[in-house]
């Protein structure tokens, strides 16, 4: 829910986007912000800190498409739409709901929130705008018409949307990763096994603090997964490029497949493999629960690039015996259809 910083703090300006920024020109510049204040970059440096504690607040207001649109509307109203009247007892909110269809404007009735300390709560009003339980027509009024006197329930806490980067492998196998918030402090955060790049984890009760006996909200958290140097991903099923010799295609041989735990496992190549053959070895992939996917060992047959005069000699006997074969004959055929 909304506080009283919202009236007084430009997100947009904090962050340096136009207040039409897309979700995508948000999310970018925060992290690159993040990148640079980072304070395990800027040891020492309070304005630093303060200036990253200011991005990754305004990110977590604009990154959610809920929070931003309260926030945008009690901004458009602090520009001009409410008046707050002076405080004591009897004081009141004036106006504030003339453009959500409950008067206070010229000639209609004025609104009056009675308070006991002065001025009134804006937590309160704010919940009742934008979501507080209400009746007779009035967002967040009370359960009877025209009165505003019912107290409202606890609310619950807000989510709260946070990204995360982690190796190829941590994805895989899993993970525990430690996240630092300006508003929620550091969360240890267990990433599941198999989690997919730019998969959203929810974890429930991590988010913001809601009122006393009500549930804290969630914290949803975007995962990026840093690319293998040699191994791809497919569903639940490893990828991997195998590069064998041309005798060993041609005439068969078992060659070792690395693995991402860091061995190998054994596998045949059938004699006369053809370069782009898939081989697939059985529950080496992704492991989820009781259930894993396969590593799809895809063969890649290596031309030399030196020969011996021996090697040449042989080459040049095999190509001497294939005299007269085409093998693009079928290809041009298929392409005439």
């Amino acid at each position: 829910m909304a506080s009283q910083d919202w009236f007084e703090k430009d997100f947009y300006a904090i962050l340096g986007v136009p207040h039409d920024a897309d979700a995508a020109t948000i999310k970018k510049t925060y992290r690159k912000l993040a990148r640079d204040l980072h304070p395990d970059h800027n040891v020492g440096d309070t304005k630093a800190e303060e200036r990253f504690k200011e991005i990754g607040e305004a990110y977590a207001v604009l990154s959610d498409p809920e929070q931003r649109r309260e926030y945008d509307a009690i901004r458009a109203m602090s520009h001009g739409g409410a008046r707050f009247a002076p405080g004591g007892p009897g004081g009141g909110f004036e106006d504030i709901f003339a453009n959500f269809g409950a008067g206070g404007g010229a000639g209609g009735p004025r609104v009056h929130f009675g308070t006991s300390g002065g001025q009134p709560n804006l937590e309160d009003l704010l919940g009742q705008m934008f979501g507080g339980g209400g009746a007779a027509g009035f967002p967040g009024g009370s359960a009877y018409p025209g009165g505003f006197g019912a107290t409202p329930g606890p609310r619950g806490g807000a989510d709260v949307s946070a990204s995360t980067r982690i190796g190829f492998r941590e994805a895989v196998e899993g993970s525990t990763v430690t996240l630092t918030s300006p508003e929620l402090g550091r969360i240890t955060a267990r990433i599941p096994a198999g989690v997919k790049d730019g998969q959203k984890i929810k974890l429930r009760g991590k988010g913001r603090q809601g009122d006393p006996g009500a549930p804290a909200g969630d914290l949803i958290l975007t995962v990026s997964v840093d690319k293998h140097p040699v191994f791809g991903r497919e569903g639940d099923n490893l990828t991997v490029d195998l590069p064998v010799t041309f005798a060993e295609a041609a005439l068969g041989a078992t060659v070792a497949v690395p693995t991402l735990d860091g061995g190998s496992v054994k596998v045949r190549i059938p004699a006369g493999t053809p370069s782009g053959r898939v081989l697939r070895l059985k529950g080496r992939g992704v492991k989820r629960g009781d259930k894993a996917g396969d590593l799809l060992a895809k063969v890649q047959v290596v031309v030399p690039q030196r020969l011996t005069d021996e090697a040449r000699e042989a080459i040049e006997k095999m190509a001497a015996a294939e005299d007269g074969h085409d093998p693009r004959a079928d290809l041009f055929q298929r392409a005439r259809l």
